[in-house]
């Protein structure tokens, strides 16, 4: 078996997200990590009796010396994957597993060199790599495992597989290559010629050489686009070919897999922090001198009992084991915000397993289950309980005993986490692989139609199981099991029923604005073509950079690869430095067309009840606060007079008398002030003045009467931006200010406020001593490029450690009041309900009568929600429509 390292751990570095896969010191792993665990499966799964691992030195080779263009167009290798493959060498070494990498040559050369060796010698050669170019090695003794999902699903590429896919034989492929081009490698096409094309002919011609010798013979269009790039065709062939005589330290019987020093292997994967024992597990199961018993490497999952149960069998099945915790998984279908479950499995720890269908319960079993799924001391473990809970209640039966939510522990475990995936989670924390949980199109399965796929949910189901066992025991390390039990699982339970509700919207008004933003748009349109004498594309960046840079000739901005930046920050820019109008005009466009996409967003979400039904999302944000798609309403603005207009499209829905809103005044401030029990900020807010005015009149020296509007403003960027980790330059951009002027100002500050200060400095340290920021409920946020050598990444997770505990903690006060919030309202017995939460704001539906009790309950639950140095204050707001109920 011979593997392509750079291009597997290239592509495991973009299967497994960095942020997931970091030590404590910042060395990133998620390439080392998919690379190592496909090397244990596929040696694991075809047992080689050897075993070499080849690797590129540079992108300098004879290629690039014959072809100075070649791979001239591939992007900088990222940072974060530099150094990996250093790493996976010296386990590989530790492991006694041979590698090469020579001058001059690419991996793929020394690879076509051995196995060509190696089948003349009488050898079954195996080649796992992600690069086709290999498939010209292919015979009846040379396969090439090639990845179709990342590293963990290998696709056999035999003879007739290849000419199933490309009507080829294996030796013809580097004719295709060459005629298909490659863009990868900067090898140039034939314009109009695309695969088809390319294997049309060298069908018809037979070999390429015969192509070109006769390329006279080829008709149309596309036979002249072949003559006039017989040269690039030509290049193309000589570089595509793979060298097969490079001159190699050894051979392939050298190549025997050998004794493992396991001391080695084990100390550099606790370098690494890989804790998952399945994965050494695996790893010194290719080891050849080790035991019998570690030579049985585990299976890819997990053995289940499983079954399918007919009709009148649930209520027995969970008789015996409903007791005890079960992992549940479903297949759902959703339309329009609502869905239904089309099958159920569950799963023993011990190891029986059940799948059903809700639609062939019979009367008795969806009685037993729907009492077994309410019945909150039976425990349940699953992922993803909001969208269970929502497809639950729609199909009648209602959600109680969710003790673990597998997604929101992996979200407190590693809250930087880009995907929650079930598969994914399962790889990393159980070393078990698994079939994705939705198709690769991202909708849901409509049903389960064999038993492969019975199998597969019952499989979902013990692992999400197990799967709450070794993250609860994660949790319990870090101390965060309280925060998943006690806020993050009610408050999914609660989000469920806000989605459920909705908020109704009003269609007639909504279209209007539509219109009006529509008429805006083509307003600027006309606007920007008069102001530069002729029309263009205001929507192409490459036309505006002709018509800023070259026809204005105005001040150049920052230089990117495609020319000169036109995003919002360069116009702005632009605004402040040229007298010309086309930069403000195009700032408006860019409003304006935002605002009409939002309101198009918002009619077609309008469900069929005349409400539009958000999604809440926990676990997008690493500071923990909530995010909202579909549509995303924090998209809405608030301060603007057209995120007014917006707004006044929310309504109240039938059968109920007005909307609610309600808010913490200051809450980050009031957070920072408690957190670091600044004296002179805690009496700003205890005086009962405003807060700004007060502020200001301790950092610019005068008296509060003296205080002007500019005074404010500038204290009131600087308290919020030292909540949000502004710096200096920050600062001066916002304020418009130089960054000197920025500095001394932030001095001034900290000379009123040495309390926030110390706090600000103390919390960068801390959060460098131990690798996270926590917030005052325990909520951690994991920085490990505080001790990254790249000053960039670094300043920019110093201003993360800053902002984190403040963020967080708000996040979680907003939170524990939605929570006091409904406890109250079903305590109290009202049928007010909530409905939103965006921007830190709850948005309430009061139910007819009862405006003053919910009034007072909100604005007690809330204020109450924790205790805090500066306590919190809340705003209270009522009308008929979200804006109207402002505050």
């Amino acid at each position: 078996m011979l593997l392509d390292g750079h291009s597997l751990a290239y592509r495991a570095f973009f299967a497994l997200p960095a942020e997931n896969f970091t030590t404590a010191v910042g060395q990133p792993t998620n390439a080392i990590y998919g690379f190592t665990s496909m090397l244990a499966n596929t040696v694991r799964d075809e047992a080689p009796t050897h075993l070499a691992v080849a690797f590129d030195v540079s992108r300098k080779t004879w290629r690039s010396e014959r072809f100075p263009e070649y791979k001239a167009t591939r992007s900088a290798t990222p940072d974060a994957f530099r150094g990996q493959v250093e790493l996976i060498g010296e386990l590989l070494d530790a492991m006694a597993v041979r590698r090469f990498a020579v001058d001059g040559f690419e991996a793929d050369d020394v690879i076509a060199t051995l196995a060509t060796r190696a089948a003349a010698d009488g050898y079954e050669v195996l080649i796992v790599t992600g690069d086709r170019d290999n498939f010209q090695l292919v015979t009846d003794d040379v396969t090439v495992l090639y990845p179709t999902k990342g590293v963990s699903e290998l696709t056999r590429f035999t003879p007739d597989k290849i000419e199933e896919k490309y009507g080829l034989r294996p030796a013809q492929y580097p004719d295709f290559a060459a005629l298909r081009g490659d863009p990868s490698d900067n090898l140039p096409g034939i314009p109009g010629v695309g695969e088809k094309t390319a294997t049309k002919w060298i069908t018809q011609f037979g070999s390429l050489d015969e192509l070109l010798t006769r390329a006279e013979e080829v008709k149309g269009k596309a036979g002249q686009n072949l003559r006039d790039n017989l040269e690039n065709v030509r290049l193309n062939r000589e570089l595509t070919e793979m060298v097969r005589d490079v001159e190699l330290p050894a051979g392939p019987a050298d190549l025997e897999r050998a004794a493992f020093d396991r001391d080695a292997v084990t100390v550099l994967l606790d370098s690494l922090e890989f804790r998952n024992q399945n994965l050494r597990e695996r790893l010194f199961a290719m080891d050849p001198s080790g035991s019998e018993e570690e030579r049985e490497a585990p299976a890819p999952g997990v053995e289940v009992e499983g079954r399918v149960l007919a009709t009148g069998e649930l209520s027995d099945w969970l008789a015996s084991h409903g007791d005890g915790p079960l992992g549940l998984a479903t297949k759902d279908a959703w339309a329009l915000g609502t869905g239904s479950v089309h099958a159920v499995a569950l799963a023993t720890a011990a190891g029986p397993a059940a799948w059903f269908d809700p639609a062939e319960l019979d009367e008795a079993d969806d009685r037993a289950f729907a009492a077994w799924a309410a019945d909150g001391k039976r425990t349940k473990v699953v992922h993803g309980v909001k969208q269970l809970q929502r497809v639950f209640a729609d199909h009648g039966w209602r959600l109680a005993g969710a003790d673990t939510d597998t997604a929101l522990a992996a979200y407190l475990v590693q809250p930087g986490r880009r995907s929650f995936a079930l598969e994914g989670l399962s790889l990393e924390f159980l070393g078990r692989e698994l079939a994705p949980a939705t198709p690769d199109d991202g909708q849901l399965a409509f049903g389960v139609e064999d038993a492969a796929e019975a199998d597969a949910l019952m499989q979902q189901a013990r692992t999400v199981l197990d799967l709450g066992t070794a993250l609860t025991e994660r949790l319990r390390e870090v101390g965060a099991l309280e925060l998943l039990r006690d806020i993050e699982l009610p408050t999914s339970e609660l989000l469920a029923r806000m989605e459920r509700a909705g908020i109704a919207a009003d269609r007639a008004a909504l279209g209007a604005l539509e219109q009006r933003f529509a008429a805006a748009v083509q307003e600027s349109v006309s606007a920007a073509h008069t102001s530069v004498g002729h029309e263009f594309n205001l929507g192409s960046p490459k036309q505006l950079q002709e018509v800023l840079f070259g026809e204005l000739n105005l001040p150049k901005t920052k230089k990117t690869k495609t020319g000169f930046t036109t995003d919002a920050d360069a116009l702005a820019w632009l605004a402040g430095q040229t007298e010309h109008d086309l930069p403000v005009l195009m700032l408006r466009h860019r409003e304006q067309s935002r605002l009409r996409t939002t309101v198009e967003g918002l009619i077609k979400t309008i469900a069929a009840d005349g409400r539009i039904h958000t999604t809440f999302s926990q676990t997008v944000a690493a500071t923990g606060r909530l995010s909202s798609t579909e549509p995303n309403l924090q998209n809405v603005p608030v301060r603007t007079e057209e995120g007014r207009a917006i707004r006044g499209t929310f309504v109240v829905g039938e059968g109920y008398e007005s909307l609610l809103t309600a808010d913490y005044s200051q809450i980050e401030l009031r957070v920072m002030a408690h957190l670091s029990e600044d004296e002179g900020l805690l009496e700003a807010f205890s005086s009962g003045e405003d807060l700004h005015d007060t502020v200001a009149s301790q950092v610019f020296g005068v008296p509060r009467e003296q205080v002007d509007p500019e005074m404010r403003r500038k204290t009131k960027a600087m308290s919020y931006g030292l909540a949000y980790g502004l710096s200096a330059f920050g600062l001066s951009q916002q304020l418009s200010v130089s960054p000197e002027e920025a500095r001394a100002l932030m001095d001034t500050y900290f000379e009123r406020f040495g309390g926030v200060r110390d706090f600000l400095q103390r919390a960068v340290q801390e959060a460098t001593g131990v690798g996270y920021t926590e917030t005052l409920l325990g909520r951690r946020r994991y920085l490990p490029d505080l001790t990254s050598s790249n000053r960039q990444r670094r300043e920019m997770a110093e201003r993360m450690a800053l902002n984190a505990p403040i963020q967080g903690t708000a996040a979680d006060i907003v939170k524990i009041a939605m929570l006091k919030v409904d406890a109250a309202l079903n305590a109290e017995g009202l049928s007010s309900r909530l409905l939103l939460q965006v921007h830190d704001e709850i948005v309430l539906e009061l139910a007819p009568g009862e405006r003053e009790p919910v009034e007072a309950l909100v604005r007690r639950e809330m204020s109450g929600a924790v205790a805090l140095r500066a306590p919190l204050d809340v705003s209270v707001g009522v009308g008929d429509t979200w804006e109207s109920a402002a505050h």
